[in-house]
């Protein structure tokens, strides 16, 4: 995918400046990384919003804050608090660039993609589709297992269903708020991708902090990490309470009973939420609890393949993919210097 679209559009980097300067600026390296953590907490205010619309404390579609709320009593409330720390992210970073004389990342131009017509959805255009999604749910056996991707490890779907197909996070129209055990079906599917998108922002920010070289950035990056991660810990424990179903509008979409056979035992017990003792560095060192994957090949490229993988950006042009895939691939080729 990435190689037609990154033709010609690499930065030049022989014009940028090498190392950062007693007048405070960036290495070439911060600001790259930077960049790309500014356009992915454009994108994921981008999707929350769209959850906050029609879920968050002033939503518009009450029978779909009832479903979520069989998760927690408290998703709508949870859904406006992630709003609010991404939008301050996004923020945050671009108004940093900018104190820094770099270029801040505008996506607005991108902003095409349809809003669901749903009853309390605003009707603007979006960066991110969250009515075609193909929700990768290995995160869940991931962090049960005693296996590191960093050392190739692979991982079965929690729910296989969900990993197949396109599927609305969100309704698309009234038409959707029922039967009822449908939009429950688009309820759990939004409380296994917000685990999703937020264990991918814990491990894409534990991981870039590796590059960082002045001091001040590494504070940016480790900073705002943490609150990922807090957001990947109680979605994390809202995705266990799914309702067991099958989808009536689409009989290949089965929510199992995570604790019941053939699903029983530590590989899916709900209530295991802490990530479990693993290998990492070196498989001769004892086992430790951490996010994982934290290697630093390729994180930015790998980051936004799985946000494609996801269908997120499905009907997105071609100028996006360009746009995300350059951002990506220079924060990818940055290095710690000291």
């Amino acid at each position: 995918m990435g190689a037609g679209l990154l033709s010609g559009t690499l930065p030049a980097f022989g014009q940028e400046h090498e190392s950062g300067d007693e007048n405070g600026r960036l290495t070439r390296g911060d600001a790259a990384v930077l960049r790309f953590l500014a356009a992915a907490e454009l994108i994921e205010t981008d999707l929350w919003q769209q959850y906050n619309e029609l879920a968050g404390v002033n939503g518009g579609s009450q029978p779909y804050i009832d479903k979520l709320a069989k998760l927690d009593a408290d998703m709508s409330q949870y859904i406006t608090d992630n709003t609010d720390d991404e939008m301050s992210h996004a923020a945050f970073l671009n108004g940093y660039l900018v104190s820094k004389g770099e270029e801040p990342v505008n996506l607005d131009k991108f902003r095409t993609l349809p809003s669901s017509k749903a009853t309390g959805a605003q009707q603007i255009g979006r960066l991110t589709n969250l009515m075609q999604l193909t929700v990768d749910t290995s995160w869940w056996t991931r962090y049960r297992s005693k296996k590191n991707p960093d050392f190739g490890a692979t991982f079965p779907q929690a729910i296989p269903s969900l990993h197949v197909g396109k599927h609305p996070a969100i309704p698309r129209t009234d038409a959707d708020l029922g039967p009822s055990d449908h939009i429950q079906a688009i309820a759990n599917t939004a409380g296994f991708h917000f685990a999703f998108i937020e264990q991918g922002g814990s491990s894409l920010y534990t991981t870039v902090a590796q590059k960082m070289s002045s001091l001040e950035a590494l504070r940016i990056v480790v900073s705002i990490g943490g609150t990922e991660v807090a957001h990947f810990q109680t979605w994390h424990d809202k995705a266990g309470n799914i309702v067991p179903l099958t989808d009536p509008n689409d009989s290949s979409l089965v929510f199992p009973d995570l604790n019941a056979p053939p699903f029983g035992g530590e590989k899916f017990q709900t209530n295991l939420i802490m990530p479990e003792p693993c290998e990492f560095i070196n498989k001769n060192l004892p086992a430790c609890s951490i996010i994982r994957p934290t290697a630093t090949r390729g994180v930015a490229l790998g980051a936004f393949q799985a946000f494609f993988d996801d269908g997120l950006f499905i009907g997105q042009s071609r100028g996006f993919f360009a746009e995300i895939l350059n951002l990506a691939y220079a924060a990818d080729k940055a290095t710690r210097t000291v």
